[in-house]
């Protein structure tokens, strides 16, 4: 086995839910986290991390609204709200 074939690129797509869909979820709870005085960013971290749901405020039903969705969908819409944020193309520059 050649050392490139060892090493190939995997390709990773998630296909659940709407990519609209997940951004309003975390939209929700990161305001329900802000609105009950947490830092919401901390507890996002803690909850992608660990996927503890208690890290997420029940109010305005944000745990069992983030618990519909995996991680893997919150770090694939995080990733592409930064590239968007900061206006990357395919080779990592700005546009």
């Amino acid at each position: 086995m050649s050392d490139e074939s060892k090493f190939s690129t995997q390709y990773f797509r998630i296909v659940n839910e709407p990519e609209d869909h997940v951004r309003d979820i975390l939209i929700d709870v990161y305001m329900a986290l802000v609105k009950k005085g947490y830092n919401p960013v901390n507890q996002m971290v803690g909850y992608i991390m660990s996927e503890d749901p208690t890290y997420i405020t029940s109010y305005n039903n944000s745990r069992s609204k983030i618990v519909r969705i995996n991680r893997d969908e919150i770090i694939e819409e995080l990733v592409r709200s930064f590239v968007e944020y900061h206006q990357l193309d395919q080779k990592g520059k700005s546009e």
